[in-house]
């Protein structure tokens, strides 16, 4: 694709998502798609490799969350891998106070290069599992979101994810379409019944079902 089609292919797409992408964060996302494809022949950050398919797929994907963080200024993005969703909503809100997490090195430090090369402040990645009780100890209470993009099932992620989150604040899983059956029966102590909003991503066939659940 040419530099001009994949920069149109972003703001459309991010358009329909509420985001008006100005030049400066079109160019930050082709940065983000060169580094992603040069690291992923090293260490596997992800299985899909072209191009029109990384912008929609990981990079719109990524932001469909965007008109539900209205408010949010803190997110852990627990089981980050190539950096989805934390670093797109990151370069989308720029004030956005980001944590990334994940328990493979290799995938954190590429998420640190990406942050440096794009200049992004007040972001950190941490090479851990998320059940580590120093690090549950250390962030506890911390984030007005915690989100996560195939991290886990969602009794597993709610349970997880529950310590870090502030009283008040918002547990965010990016879902497939089915999610419905996935939280019949679900039991989160100290959180508020699930709600769903479906996004189709731009540019394709696929749903993606956002799953909120509040800190009581």
């Amino acid at each position: 694709m040419e530099e001009r089609e994949k920069i149109d292919l972003l703001q459309k797409g991010a358009l329909e998502l509420g985001v008006a992408l100005d030049e400066g964060q079109a160019a930050a996302f082709l940065v983000y798609l060169r580094e992603l494809k040069a690291w992923n022949k090293k260490i596997n950050l992800t299985a899909i490799e072209d191009e029109k398919d990384i912008i929609i797929k990981h990079f719109l994907d990524s932001i469909t969350p965007f008109r539900l963080l209205s408010g949010v200024t803190s997110i852990l993005d627990m089981g980050a891998g190539g950096g989805f969703p934390g670093l797109p909503l990151k370069i989308v809100r720029p004030d956005l106070e980001l944590t990334l997490l994940d328990s493979v090195e290799k995938k954190v430090n590429f998420i640190r290069h990406i942050a440096r090369t794009l200049g992004l402040t007040g972001v950190e990645a941490i090479a851990s599992r998320a059940e580590a009780p120093d690090l549950v100890y250390r962030l506890s209470n911390s984030f007005d979101c915690v989100i996560s993009r195939a991290f886990a099932e969602m009794e597993v992620f709610a349970a997880i994810a529950f310590p870090y989150i502030r009283p008040g604040g918002m547990l965010l899983a990016m879902k497939g379409p089915g999610v419905a059956d996935e939280l019949k029966g679900l039991e989160a102590k100290g959180l508020s019944r699930p709600e769903i909003v479906e996004v189709r991503v731009p540019f394709s066939d696929r749903i993606t079902s956002l799953v909120t659940m509040k800190k009581l």
